[in-house]
């Protein structure tokens, strides 16, 4: 019998519906879930006493028994990610402050819709400080583990979100990407994930992720799961419906894989995603980008998006702490603050400039084919007592995230980029196949998705089979 935490959640929600199963039961299933294996994984930065849980799914089953339905997610349990505002839940952005950190006093925008959608919320889940870094540490509580081995990073800054869902301790999850974190974890814990078309889902203007490259969008274990969620977030009106390719169709992907060897992977990354991608489609070329404009080549990458991220990281942490609270933070934020000071207009423009023609290079080899291909990550889960890998592939990493590179693509250009499961290793590590689209076609690309999904062409973590569970 299909345990309650492997259902999908819109499986739950038409259960929900028919009354095969109460608010109240879910909840507890859901809650007992995470009580047995949170201790392990530490996928929540808080969470709602379980008797104001269980008191509002059962308020829910009332409303049904009134003949009130809210939406789809009536009754399913939802976690936000620490980056974003839940009434009655503090928001720590991952960061200890001198004081304790407040309620939120109201909703972000897409949290106000989920709850509207009927969603009971459960808590909020594990976010490095202040997003900083594809590794779900910060001085508030204990890391979150990978799903396949909890000694191991979660990747982030979504880490949380995606080990929550791997887990099946909340059938779906809202994230954030600023630098892969809607990509990374997803790809690391064997589930979907995607980053949205930049504006499809609008943005608190307090979210540290949300100033220009940042975009919030949903982590799922099914592709339909991953559309109305995503659904949701966005409002009315401003996502296509999920279509399917014809049976017969075969997607053109443009393997970029680690762009002209440009960049360094670690054994076994490219093989799997390699092969993962020759199972998505007729016609698999690998394609070098075009230089176009200011981007006149890979070395332009690193130093524009560098600029760009201190603008907008560095910018954001200067307005809104005092110098005292500036040096309680972590080294990453230092560097980014560090950076923004230094930063010159001629500079800003410059990147400004490169960041535009990365754009139009992505878009001008989406004009010949449906998807770009690349891996989510250049390497394997590493240790979560590590802070980041120092070297790949005997290459330095020279910053906190260098080793993240390959997701900056989809980030300067804008476009909507989709995590999928790839393979695993030898040892069972997760990897994930990023697929770029292109902007405005996020359903179109849910659609690609959805195709290869009925076809078995990946396969996603199942709860019940995760380390602990």
């Amino acid at each position: 019998m299909t345990q309650v935490v492997d259902l999908s959640a819109l499986e739950l929600s038409v259960a929900i519906e028919r009354r095969e199963l109460t608010c109240r039961e879910v909840a507890t299933a859901f809650l007992e879930r995470i009580d047995r294996i949170d201790p392990v994984f530490c996928a929540f930065s808080s969470r709602r006493p379980a008797s104001d849980v269980l008191e509002e799914a059962i308020a829910r089953d009332e409303e049904i028994d009134g003949g009130l339905r809210r939406g789809w997610m009536h009754g399913v349990p939802h976690a936000v990610k620490d980056l974003s505002d839940v009434m009655g839940l503090p928001t720590t952005l991952g960061f200890r402050r001198a004081d304790s950190t407040p309620d939120a006093v109201r909703d972000d925008p897409f949290v106000s819709r989920l709850r509207s959608a009927g969603a009971v919320f459960i808590g909020k889940t594990n976010t490095p400080e202040f997003g900083l870094g594809s590794h779900t540490y910060n001085a508030i509580g204990p890391t979150t583990g990978n799903v396949t081995d909890a000694s191991l990073s979660a990747g982030g800054s979504s880490g949380g979100a995606a080990v929550a869902v791997a887990t099946g301790m909340v059938p779906v999850a809202d994230g954030s990407d600023f630098m892969g974190s809607l990509r990374n974890p997803p790809g690391w814990n064997g589930v979907l994930g995607l980053r949205p078309t930049t504006g499809l889902v609008p943005s608190a203007t307090d979210d540290p992720t949300a100033a220009g490259s940042g975009v919030e969008g949903p982590i799922a274990r099914t592709v339909a799961d991953l559309h109305a969620l995503l659904q949701t977030m966005a409002g009315p009106g401003r996502l296509g419906p999920l279509v399917l390719p014809p049976a017969s169709s075969g997607a053109r992907v443009a393997w970029l894989g680690d762009l002209g060897g440009y960049l360094p992977f670690e054994s076994g990354v490219l093989e799997v995603c390699l092969e993962a991608v020759s199972s998505w489609g007729d016609h698999v070329v690998t394609v070098s980008l075009p230089s176009v404009g200011a981007f006149t080549g890979l070395d332009q990458l690193w130093p524009a998006w560098q600029s760009l991220r201190h603008h907008e990281v560095g910018g954001w942490l200067a307005a809104e702490f005092g110098e005292a609270e500036i040096l309680t933070m972590k080294p990453e934020a230092q560097w980014e603050l560090a950076g923004f000071r230094a930063l010159s207009a001629r500079q800003l423009d410059h990147a400004r400039r490169v960041r535009d023609g990365v754009r139009r290079s992505l878009l001008s080899a989406l004009e010949h084919f449906d998807l770009l291909a690349l891996p989510t990550a250049q390497c394997w889960p590493f240790p979560a007592a590590l802070h980041w890998p120092t070297a790949i592939d005997g290459v330095p990493m020279d910053t906190y995230h260098r080793w993240m590179e390959v997701t900056t693509l989809a980030t300067l250009a804008g476009l909507p980029a989709m995590s999928v499961p790839a393979g695993t290793n030898e040892s069972g590590l997760h990897m994930g196949l990023q697929l770029i689209g292109r902007p405005g076609t996020d359903a179109g690309l849910l659609g690609w998705a959805a195709h290869a999904e009925r076809a078995g062409v990946f396969e996603v973590a199942r709860p019940t089979q995760a380390v602990g569970a």
